[in-house]
């Protein structure tokens, strides 16, 4: 080979090795300079990819140039060429085509609307505006926000303090106001309830952050509560941080969507839309804009009880517990800014499974006296399993299956099904103090965080329970 040659040769190798430094640099750079440190670690796993593709795509091009240069073998070139176009055709069988520019790329949805990969602007404009989103300290709505019951709002002395309750939960976020020009005791009463959508940053667990959108800023949503033949008044907000459009379908709505076909709203953009509660019963109610499940994914739900005319019978406590999960592209534990994975939504592999919006997040917060009588509001946002809700050591007294007020009722449950988009009734009588536990039954889930407590404190009596209380290594649920 002479010189000219061989020179050539060099000077076309250093060009292919330059070529695939700079290229790979210009994509560092331009990921940086669009989001930051934050985007490239959310983007790490891809681009990792993506380097090791293209390292071996220059290795195998470099080795092929050098043998078609030394052998002058211009049919192996050739060969080279149907090589790559069989490699990229088997990838892209296997991979499947660019099913629109999203992240993640390869998902496709035969569902209605549009599929569960988020538009790549959006995701940019997140990273972009990262330090514009609220930093929510607790993303877990407190078990014990549960506004009192209807039937108390009465012209007797205690009306006032009732109000004050429903102030206090104003402040708080859950809403279920009786308008002021509306005797609350009659059928036909006007209940205002007020949703603003959000999305925030907060932590699953410490050191892990996820992009949650809610109802008013937490998880579940606010608890409603009305009565039967009342006028619901709703208001929908859509905050002007946001990036999505959202809306609500409640399930205790009679009407196209639930509501949803009225109540899309963009960021900035407010709605309201009436409807009579008809139907006695514990509802769920959700985001439903396309790709819904997406939406319900990221933590938008929440539950509204419709009270039969004559209401529910006295309880000393009332409890509000919803579960749900969440997908990340992070494996379980893994720390820094988790981004949603809608392959694994697809594939129903939830990376945890939450009460009330995360690991703990009910943890500590439900209290209660030996003798006191419970009721839990029992919910599932889905999107994926149903939940085998159980109390450990408790026993249902009563169970509303599926959250059904006017049907059967069970009597003695150890264990009862909620399922996706469902809800329950659960009862029961605290006889012995200690701490219960709260469990979905599919036990695998409480590893993922499907688990709560229950304090119930008082004097032991001896003829319920008795045994050696002494704290053993080797604790655990049979």
């Amino acid at each position: 080979m002479n010189r000219e040659k061989i020179v050539s040769l060099q000077t076309l190798s250093w060009f292919l090795v330059g070529t695939f430094v700079v290229s790979v640099v210009a994509v560092l750079l331009g990921v940086v300079s669009i989001g930051g440190i934050e985007l490239f670690q959310f983007l790490q796993i891809a681009l990792l990819q993506a380097f090791g593709l293209s390292l071996a795509a220059t290795a195998s091009l470099f080795f092929f140039i050098r043998l078609v240069w030394r052998l002058h073998a211009i049919p192996m070139g050739i060969s080279m060429i149907f090589f790559s176009i069989g490699i990229m055709l088997f990838v892209s069988v296997s991979v499947g085509s660019l099913y629109a520019f999203q992240y993640p790329m390869y998902v496709q949805s035969f569902g209605p609307g549009a599929g569960p990969g988020l538009p790549f602007k959006n995701v940019i404009t997140f990273f972009k505006q990262l330090e514009q989103f609220e930093n929510v300290s607790d993303i877990a709505r407190d078990p014990n926000d549960v506004p009192p019951p209807t039937n108390v709002l009465t012209s007797d002395p205690e009306y006032k303090s009732a109000l004050t309750m429903l102030d206090d939960m104003v402040t708080n976020g859950t809403l279920a106001l009786v308008a002021s020009s509306t005797p609350p005791d009659v059928d036909g009463a006007v209940r205002e309830l007020h949703l603003e959508t959000t999305e925030v940053l907060a932590e699953i667990a410490p050191g892990i952050v996820f992009n949650y959108w809610t109802f008013n800023s937490t998880v579940p949503g606010p608890f409603f509560r009305v009565r039967e033949g009342d006028i619901v008044k709703v208001t929908i907000k859509n905050n002007e941080s946001s990036l999505h459009h959202h809306n609500v379908d409640f399930h205790a709505a009679t009407g196209p969507g639930g509501g949803g076909k009225v109540s899309v709203v963009a960021p900035g953009e407010t709605k309201e839309f009436t409807f009579k509660a008809l139907n006695p019963g514990l509802f769920v109610y959700h985001c439903a804009v396309p790709n819904m499940a997406v939406h319900m994914a990221h933590g938008m739900y929440g539950l509204i009880l419709v009270e039969p005319k004559g209401g529910l019978p006295e309880v000393d406590k009332e409890f509000y517990v919803m579960q749900g999960e969440l997908f990340t592209t992070g494996s379980i534990g893994r720390r820094g800014l988790q981004a949603f994975d809608a392959k694994k939504m697809m594939e129903s592999v939830p990376t945890y499974v939450t009460f009330n919006g995360r690991p703990d997040g009910t943890v500590g917060k439900m209290k209660a006296e030996v003798g006191d009588r419970i009721r839990m509001y029992v919910g599932n946002g889905g999107v994926v399993h149903n939940s085998s809700f159980h109390v450990v050591g408790e026993i249902f007294d009563t169970v509303y299956p599926e959250a059904s007020i006017g049907g059967a009722i069970f009597r003695n449950v150890q264990t009862t099904n909620v399922p996706a988009g469902g809800a329950t009734i659960v009862e029961f009588t605290v006889d012995y103090p200690g701490t219960y536990v709260l469990v979905d039954h599919a036990l695998m889930r409480t590893d993922r965080g499907a688990w709560g407590t229950i304090e119930v404190t008082g004097e032991a009596d001896p003829t319920i329970f008795d045994g050696d209380f002494t704290e053993h290594n080797h604790e655990g649920h049979h």
